[in-house]
């Protein structure tokens, strides 16, 4: 299904989180509708993955865990549309500083919504949830559905949960028009610090001769459901255009991979002559075992599908490794 492009056209958008991974391959999707983009973005952010459209881009220097900074910057831009992407996303990274994972993406949240009551302009709110706020899942309850019960299981799938609810409460109390969707594992091209792009990154370097040939690993055992970012940016959108406010929608391929298996497909893509060793500094307290999604809901809704197939993904993942190796 593709989005309607009448709809973005000339439409005032603003992204929390513009120069990360989502959000600037989200970006380059509305500019080339012709939207009007603004993102807000940190002075100390890397802004490597916006480089080509930067000047395209209306970048506001701030900070979502600032209540002023944000609101001001809600006020100035007056947009239609927000999509609330900033988070501290990496889940490893949250087992090291939980307080600061909570701190950030509550925080942030919370003023986002904030924000967009006190200026009203928004039309539409985007949350990007995620599958790890399902965290424990029973065998029987595969695949996921938006009835499962939420069990997370890192301090990241915890502040997710409360961001989640923070949402459903700002739009149950204030009508804040927030739809939630809970994007399950994406990748695709641009490095990212997940399984997929760091597998790729370590096999670019052996293929260069830069690390010797062997791949650490964490627990290859862990079931995920990978969607290709660009597909996942096309849902977002039809999120907005098509889903009713505050109703959570689970997005995701609806396929499980082993994280072996993805491992192994990545080798055989590579065509390089490997062997594979588990670290135990990438293993986790705890681990979501299987986290694989079912999208009825919302594609019953908005007619989305993935189109780019897994395979191509990881070749194209591989390939912007190797450029920057």
């Amino acid at each position: 299904m593709d989005v309607n492009k009448s709809f973005w056209n000339g439409r005032t958008i603003l992204i929390t989180g513009i120069s990360g991974f989502v959000g600037s391959h989200l970006s380059e999707k509305l500019l080339a509708l012709g939207a009007d983009v603004h993102g807000i973005i940190r002075r100390r952010s890397n802004a490597e993955n916006i480089a080509a459209v930067k000047d395209k881009l209306k970048l506001h220097n701030g900070d979502i865990s600032d209540a002023h900074s944000t609101t001001s910057i809600v006020r100035e831009v007056q947009p239609s549309v927000v999509f609330h992407l900033a988070a501290q996303s990496f889940v490893p990274l949250s087992w090291q500083a939980p307080l600061e994972t909570i701190s950030t993406n509550i925080t942030g949240t919370l003023n986002v919504l904030e924000a967009i009551r006190k200026v009203d302009t928004v039309h539409r709110m985007q949350f990007a949830g995620t599958s790890e706020e399902y965290g424990f899942v029973r065998p029987e309850e595969s695949p996921i559905t938006e009835k499962n019960e939420l069990r997370p299981l890192s301090p990241y799938g915890v502040s997710k949960v409360a961001c989640d609810m923070m949402c459903f409460q700002y739009a149950h109390s204030y009508k804040i028009p927030v739809i939630r969707t809970r994007a399950f594992n994406h990748v695709g091209p641009r490095c990212q610090d997940v399984a997929p792009s760091n597998f790729a990154c370590q096999i670019a370097k052996i293929a260069a001769g830069k690390q010797p040939p062997v791949v650490k690993v964490g627990n290859l055992e862990a079931v995920r459901d990978f969607t290709d970012v660009r597909d996942m940016t096309t849902a977002y959108m039809l999120a907005i255009e098509k889903c009713d406010v505050n109703e959570p929608y689970n997005i995701g391929s609806g396929k499980g991979w082993k994280m072996s298996e993805m491992l192994d497909l990545l080798i055989k893509i590579s065509g390089v002559k490997i062997k594979i060793e588990q670290d135990p500094a990438r293993m986790r307290p705890s681990d979501v075992m299987s986290l694989v999604c079912d999208s009825t809901k919302f594609r019953k809704k908005t007619g989305w599908a993935p189109e780019i197939r897994f395979e191509q993904t990881l070749k194209d993942i591989l390939g912007c490794w190797k450029s920057n190796v």
